[in-house]
C-alpha cells in the first residue's frame, strides 16, 4: 500500500513538492533547487531531513549534486529505446545502425572502443554452443549521448566466424555488425533480450558518470541465424535514467 499526506516522512513529502515543482516548470533543466538551509527554513526540518529529501530526487535520477555548487534539475532527456523497431533488418540491412531508431536527430558517438580476442567466458561459451577452450571477438564500447555516457557494450562473437571480416575491426561498416554477419552468411533473424537492474559497480558508475544511487540496467541481447544457430551475446550496461525501455507487438 502507498503511503499518502502526514503518513508519509517529512523528507518523502519535500522530495514530492520538488518534483512537482519541476513537473510544473517552476524549475527547469539545469535550474538549481532549494538547498539544505532553504528546505530547512520553508519546511522547518532537520538538515538531514532535508538532505534526505534532496537525495530522493538525486537517487531516482531527477536531480543531480555539482560539489560546491549545490543540486540542479538533470538536464538531460532519457533516451526511448525502441526494442522492437531497432532490431528490424530494414534498418541495418539498409545500411544504418541500429540505434537510428533510437536517437532521432540527437548526437550519438561512440568514444571507447576496444575488439580483442579472448576464450569465451563459461556463459557466453554455452549460448553460441562454443567449445571448451574455443575463442570469441571481444566488442566493447562506450556510448554517449548529447555528451552524456549512457551504455556500456560487450559483444561476444564466435572468433572462428568472424575471422577476417570488418567484425574484427573498430569500424564495422554500414549497417554494423549485423550487416557482416548478413555477408558471411549467418544473418540474425531472430533477437533474445533479457531485462534486470541492479546497482553498478564501482568500474561501471565512474564510466557512465552515475548519480549516487544510480542503478543501472542490465540487457544481455542473443542474436540467432535462420537455423537458430546464435552468432552474438551482447552485454550492455545502461543508465537506467538516461532511458525508457519501449516495446510495442500485436496482441
Amino acid at each position: 500500500m502507498v503511503a499518502s499526506g502526514e503518513s508519509q516522512p517529512k523528507y518523502r513529502r519535500i522530495a514530492d513538492a520538488l518534483k512537482a515543482d519541476i513537473d510544473s516548470g517552476t524549475y527547469r533543466a539545469g535550474d538549481r533547487l532549494p538547498g539544505e538551509n532553504d528546505l530547512m527554513e520553508t519546511h522547518g526540518v532537520a538538515r538531514m531531513t532535508a538532505r534526505q529529501a534532496l537525495g530522493v530526487l538525486q537517487q531516482e535520477g531527477i536531480a543531480e549534486a555539482r560539489k560546491g555548487a549545490g543540486v540542479f534539475v538533470r538536464d538531460f532527456r532519457p533516451l526511448r529505446r525502441r526494442g522492437i523497431q531497432r532490431l528490424a533488418a530494414e534498418h541495418w540491412g539498409s545500411g544504418r545502425s541500429i540505434w537510428s531508431a533510437d536517437i532521432e536527430s540527437r548526437a550519438l558517438t561512440v568514444d571507447q572502443v576496444s575488439v580483442g580476442e579472448s576464450v569465451a567466458p563459461d556463459a557466453v561459451a554455452a549460448v553460441l554452443e562454443l567449445a571448451e577452450g574455443e575463442r570469441v571477438c571481444v566488442r566493447r564500447r562506450r556510448f554517449v549521448l548529447d555528451g552524456k555516457p549512457v551504455l556500456l557494450s560487450a559483444s561476444y562473437l564466435p572468433a572462428a566466424l568472424v575471422a577476417g571480416s570488418r567484425i574484427t575491426e573498430q569500424d564495422t561498416g554500414p549497417g554494423g555488425s549485423y550487416a557482416r554477419l548478413a555477408e558471411l552468411g549467418a544473418r540474425p533473424v531472430h533477437f533474445r533480450e533479457e531485462v534486470r537492474s541492479r546497482m553498478p559497480l564501482a568500474e561501471e558508475s565512474d564510466r557512465l558518470q552515475l548519480p549516487a544511487g544510480t542503478p543501472v540496467l542490465l540487457i544481455c541481447r542473443t542474436a540467432y541465424t535462420e537455423d537458430g544457430r546464435a552468432v552474438e551475446v551482447n552485454e550492455m550496461v545502461l543508465d537506467s535514467a538516461s532511458y525508457v525501455l519501449e516495446y510495442d507487438f500485436d496482441s
